[in-house]
């Protein structure tokens, strides 16, 4: 797999899948899950042809691989299921297979710590304005009141910087609520935030999809500033996009980036976004977990993304896609992009609600995404010039014996050939990180840069191998 999300199958996850948070409102169409052996480059490249059938998941792997990789590159969006916008879904066996539960494996399960590969869908958030005004009429019709006022004499109130009051004080004047409208007057609500005083905002792909090719774009600031937004650049494989407001302000006061690499399980953090609409919503939670393998997609026939994701249980929603994740000092540590939900929300909008399972882009990796979509208006992905099975093995990431349309497995000349890796090698580490299928191996690939060099481990004959690999570059998601 080189890393590049080159033409794949989102592969099924073994367990229920994650829905991603906030994408342009899509109908929620049925997915059906993806058939056969996929392989995907190590840059996220998948075979084509394949047959077999995956676990399922929102984006979890696809079935069982054993012919070429699909040669379309992005893989294709896991099918939908039972977890969020009814658009995105839980990969299973072949595409256009119904889901059926995978066998329990036996596997070697890896001292008992493989991580299953979570599907999440990217959810739409289009219904927020009539949301938002039934709950204000809602209070506007109550009768009598049984409040007693607050006596002055206790004082000011005091808000020190550290609290969650006082990080919302600071960071929402740079959030804003993104609303993208696609040529035929379809789109959804989401979020972003702002990244330079030149204007440019950060925000996931998904909310600005339906805007990119001759769409609408507007974004509104707490105050009810609206500005008409442009997008600069935007990465299908990262879920990341920058967009560009017309006419900034001269007073923009960019969020504070944080590092993190250096996040811990258990810090706090504090979601700032548009959940079914309700603008300038701050919800909190911790850092459930780090380095969480994440296959996502609207469900709508996008491609999918991959992230080695940062979890939280603060709430999130349809809406809150785009927004920053802060840590308790104010710092972005996240682009929230994804949850997994058991099913439809309420309010009769047919959405995925939280559950507590929120998913993060880490920011040091938007924050490298975000400066090449500036610079080039291009994305750039690392990659080791191989091509990998989707399949749900939770063995390791196989490289497979046919690449992309007929393509070699192994890039002549690239990163994983010159380090003397070969169709049949199964990737079981990369540095420190357990491999335990192609779409953990894409998005850990991900979160590194073109030239850097990383260890992998892998089998080959019964025997286990480590060899440096110095990874390569591909521009573009096509």
């Amino acid at each position: 797999m080189s890393t590049e999300n080159e033409g794949t199958a989102v592969p099924p996850a073994p367990s229920a899948p994650p829905v991603p948070v906030d994408a342009p409102a899509a109908p929620a169409p049925q997915a059906q899950a993806p058939q056969g052996p996929y392989g995907q480059d190590a840059q996220g490249q998948a075979p084509q042809g394949s047959q077999g059938q995956g676990a399922s998941g929102d984006a979890g792997h696809p079935g069982a691989s054993s012919s070429a990789p699909d040669p379309s590159w992005p893989p294709p969006p896991p099918p939908t299921g039972p977890y969020g916008d009814g658009g995105s879904g839980s990969g299973s066996g072949g595409w256009g297979s119904s889901y059926q539960q995978p066998a329990p494996k036996s596997g070697r399960g890896r001292g008992g710590l493989v991580a299953a590969v979570l599907v999440a869908a990217l959810v739409a958030g289009g219904i927020g304005g009539g949301l938002g005004y039934v709950l204000a009429k809602d209070n506007d019709e109550s009768t009598g009141s049984t409040t007693v006022s607050a006596s002055a004499n206790g004082g000011d109130v005091k808000r020190d910087p550290g609290t969650t009051a006082g990080v919302a004080a600071k960071a929402l004047p740079s959030t804003v609520t993104i609303q993208a409208e696609s040529t035929s007057g379809e789109g959804g609500t989401g979020t972003g935030f702002v990244f330079d005083k030149q204007g440019h905002i950060v925000t996931n792909n998904h909310v600005v999809a339906d805007a990119v090719d001759g769409g609408k774009l507007t974004a509104t600031f707490p105050t009810g500033k609206k500005y008409d937004a442009e997008v600069v650049g935007h990465a299908q494989g990262y879920d990341v996009a920058v967009i560009k407001l017309k006419d900034a302000p001269s007073d923009l006061k960019p969020l504070t980036l944080g590092d993190s690499d250096k996040v811990a399980v258990g810090d706090s953090t504090i979601a700032i976004g548009a959940p079914f609409g309700l603008s300038d919503t701050v919800t909190t939670g911790i850092i459930s977990a780090k380095n969480r393998p994440v296959a996502s997609s609207d469900g709508s026939g996008s491609q999918a993304s991959y992230m080695s994701a940062l979890q939280t249980d603060a709430s999130i929603n349809p809406g809150n896609s785009g927004g920053p994740l802060l840590d308790a000092q104010g710092n972005v540590i996240g682009i929230n992009s994804a949850i997994q939900s058991t099913g439809n929300g309420g309010f009769g909008t047919g959405q995925s609600g939280s559950i507590g399972l929120g998913f993060a882009i880490p920011i040091n990796q938007a924050k490298y995404v975000a400066q090449e979509l500036i610079k080039n208006g291009k994305p750039v992905y690392a990659k080791i010039g191989a091509s990998v099975s989707l399949d749900d093995s939770s063995e390791g990431a196989q490289i497979t014996d046919q690449g992309a349309g007929g393509a070699a497995p192994v890039e002549p000349g690239g990163p994983a050939a010159k380090a003397g890796l070969k169709p049949g090698d199964v990737i079981t580490k990369l540095d420190d990180r357990v491999i335990d299928s192609g779409p953990t191996l894409i998005g850990e690939i991900w979160t590194h840069q073109p030239g850097d060099k990383v260890t992998i481990t892998y089998e080959r004959g019964g025997k286990q191998h480590t060899v440096d690999v110095t990874l390569g570059s591909r521009v573009g998601d096509n």
